[in-house]
């Protein structure tokens, strides 16, 4: 008997194929297979949302493999990932097969596994399935769903915005909810409160104290309202004489986070290592298909997206035996803790995200881990076991201290037992009080104490903060949108389309964000509602579990949606998007004035535009003459300083003395590699970037010398002609290698393997 195993990712064949011994055959698909043809009609509603797939170019040799292989086995092993893509790789592989013919006679069965180890791959050869056609259905309606949406919705936005935009279904909810709070925080008044902080004294131990209550009554937050009113109870508080009215104390238990899931740990590492979720992921794969340790490549973590907490039996013992060789009894609860999902899709079959063993610790992986991958395992690894340590044990006091007419409040707590915190504590996104090592002074009831240094202090309330990365994870989890395994695809969307920047690790909606997000609201509500699409997705985890029928969704979708677009087709002008009125009257010729939407952003310009043409930018939310941002640099061709501009390509410089100069330079000096040009034999080679932004290298000698290269010049002869420099060429299928810059020699040097 022998087999064909097919994995998705190519690292992990070798590992699986030395565990299944002889007879096997791992062989990788290198993800998807087929894909819908890029171009409309590859889901046709008026054929009962019938899908045309095709098998994607580069998969083609891959499929060639796979049935070249088949030839000489008996089986076809399908095991690719254990999610819903997963499920769905498996089925067109099969599928396609079974097309060519190359499945006659032979048995096919799946098989899925949360951790690349020997122990987790013979289970999963002990305990084949079939394809769950159920899951199949799902992710086929999730990708009729978006296509439907992204090639209907899109060239819709070409008409009535701009070209080159695009909608999703997931991605402008996403966008909607970073809109919605930057119009939050626009629109958001402060309001002014006050507070009355004193530092105390009891026995000659200091403490610090906050005014709580006066004339009986305790004071709310906003109180006191103003600064003369402050600085009056502050003038009071000097006259009066205080002692300790009553010590309260308790003791408080505070228990460990779950160990990671996909959100969780995308949310953690954006806040304690700053990945972005795309980073997150991209690492977690690496340890998930695992390194070479003695020689043997093993998986160091259980498979990445998940959204289940629970931890297999085998994986509790050992952390439990860990805990309690590292760290002693006292931080080893009586039996283990079993985390539940909140999610009611959740699938508990699945595990949460651990490392496949304990014993290997961060430190006993510093040598095979370094940099990133290593941070993010240490996280992993310390969320785990610290899930199953005993609770964190506080020690909290509050004491309150009165006068006749007022009450001070003094609050404090000390970590007794640290528990689970000796190895890990879950991050939050804002800063919060942290009242740990705020220690007060034994107190009892009666002792005086005397007050000084009391200070009015001023506050205003704040809005919401802009998201972070991991607070529009946890928002989007929230609201059931979306699923863990996409949210790092659909916030990268967001910044590759220019809808989104980062400022401070924190979203802002551009201009162009914006106007898209108004159109979608204004036109699409229901489409861009997070009440809709977390129906969706409850819809679709129905259908995975056999629930509902796939193409019913697709129906009930549909025929709303299609008059949607036609309606707003037929009736909607581009003006009414892009155009903003506004209260000013064109000094020109006396016709209101409106925010536009222009090639570089908004600006304020006349509606009877082409007849008058008087515009002018706009300075963030207020209307005004943009002032020129002058450089330190001088113009080398009149002496007046250059300016910093902005264009189609992105920030220049240009003379300040335009029109009269017309003078430009690239903002930043072209990188010199230092490579001699072959060509001329006079200049070097200047890393450049294109109008497109793609980087290119070109003769310095430019314009007398044209030579260009698209790849970058490295400083070696080429071993197999002798030319007196290669280049360094990345693709996706090839990885890096070095390439003779000769075009007639073909020497090649591989120098790092294509990504997974």
């Amino acid at each position: 008997m022998s087999a064909v195993v097919v994995v998705e990712s190519p690292a992990k064949s070798k590992t699986i194929e030395k565990y299944l011994g002889k007879g096997y055959k791992v062989l990788a698909s290198y993800g998807h297979v087929r894909a819908f043809p890029k171009k409309d009609g590859s889901v046709d509603p008026d054929r009962d949302f019938a899908i045309t797939y095709e098998v994607i170019e580069d998969k083609k040799k891959r499929l060639d493999a796979i049935e070249k292989a088949l030839k000489n086995a008996d089986e076809l092993i399908l095991a690719s990932d254990l999610d819903r893509e997963g499920e769905a790789i498996a089925w067109h592989v099969a599928d396609e097969l079974d097309r060519r013919g190359a499945l006659v006679g032979k048995t096919i069965k799946r098989i899925t596994f949360h951790e690349i180890t020997k122990k987790a791959i013979d289970h999963a050869m002990q305990h084949p399935t079939d394809v769950n056609m159920k899951l199949v259905d799902a992710q086929q309606a999730r990708s009729s769903l978006d296509y439907l949406v992204g090639f209907t919705l899109s060239p819709l936005l070409w008409r009535k915005v701009r070209t080159g935009l695009s909608a999703g279904r997931v991605q402008s909810v996403a966008l909607r909810l970073i809109c919605d709070r930057e119009a939050h925080i626009r629109a958001f008044k402060p309001r002014e409160y006050w507070s009355i902080e004193t530092n105390c004294e009891v026995g000659q131990s200091p403490f610090q104290a906050q005014l709580h209550a006066l004339d009986g009554k305790s004071l709310s937050k906003f109180a006191i309202a103003d600064g003369v009113q402050a600085r009056d109870i502050a003038a009071r508080l000097k006259l009066e004489s205080f002692k300790v009215a009553d010590v309260q104390k308790k003791q408080a238990k505070q228990h460990p986070a779950p160990p990671f899931i996909t959100s969780t740990l995308q949310m953690d590492a954006a806040r304690k290592l700053g990945f972005t979720a795309r980073k997150t992921m991209q690492i977690a794969q690496k340890l998930y298909e695992g390194v070479d340790i003695n020689g043997e490549r093993t998986g160091l973590i259980t498979y990445m997206r998940t959204d289940s907490v629970a931890l297999s039996t085998d994986a509790l013992n050992d952390m439990r035996e860990h805990i309690q060789q590292s760290f002693g009894s006292a931080y080893l609860p009586d039996k283990a803790r079993v985390f539940k999902s909140t999610s009611k899709n959740a699938q508990e079959a699945h595990e949460a995200i651990r490392p496949t063993a304990v014993d290997r610790t961060p430190q006993a992986m510093s040598n095979q881990l370094q940099g990133d991958e290593w941070k993010l395992y240490s996280l992993i690894w310390k969320r785990a076991v610290a899930s199953q340590m005993s609770p964190a044990i506080l020690d909290q006091v509050r004491s309150d201290i009165d006068s006749q007419t007022m009450t001070l409040r003094a609050t404090g707590s000390t970590l007794t037992f640290p528990g689970f915190r000796k190895l890990y504590m879950e991050s939050t996104d804002e800063p919060v009080k942290d009242d740990a090592d705020r220690l007060l002074p034994v107190m009892n009831v009666g002792d005086a104490v005397l007050v000084s240094d009391i200070s009015p202090k001023q506050h205003f309330t704040e809005p919401k903060p802009r998201f972070t990365e991991a607070s529009l994870v946890k928002e989007l989890e929230a609201n059931g949108i979306g699923r863990p395994s996409t949210y790092a695809s659909i916030l990268n969307v967001l910044r590759q389309r220019e809808y989104v920047e980062m400022d401070k690790k924190r979203f802002v909606p551009t201009d162009i964000g914006e106007i898209v997000n108004k159109f979608l609201v204004q036109y699409f509500a229901n489409i861009v509602e997070p009440t809709f699409t977390a129906e969706v997705e409850d819809k679709l985890d129905a259908i995975a579990r056999g629930e509902a029928n796939w193409k019913k969704l697709l129906r009930d979708f549909w025929g709303p949606f299609k008059a949607q677009i036609d309606d707003t087709q037929e009736n909607v002008k581009r003006s009414d998007v892009t155009h903003e009125e506004t209260d000013e009257v064109c000094t020109e010729c006396g016709k209101p004035m409106a925010i536009k939407l222009g090639r570089y952003g908004k600006f304020i310009a006349c509606t009877g535009y082409p007849e008058c043409k008087n515009s002018r930018p706009i300075n963030g939310d207020k209307v005004a003459a943009a002032e020129p941002e002058l450089s330190d640099q001088k113009c080398d061709k009149c002496g007046e300083s250059m300016a910093i501009k902005h264009g189609r390509f992105g920030k220049f410089l240009g003379c300040s003395a335009y029109p009269k100069c017309k003078n430009i330079q690239p903002l930043e000096k072209p990188r010199d590699t230092g490579i001699a040009c072959p060509d001329c034999g006079k200049g070097t080679f200047l890393e450049k970037k294109s109008r497109r932004g793609k980087v290119f290298f070109s003769c310095s000698a430019y314009p007398k010398c044209k030579k260009a290269l698209w790849n970058e010049p490295v400083n070696q002869a080429c071993p197999e002609c002798g030319a007196p420099f290669v280049t360094k060429k990345t693709t996706k299928r090839r990885g890096t290698e070095l390439v003779c810059a000769e075009e007639t020699c073909k020497w090649t040097e591989q120098i790092e393997a294509p990504e997974a």
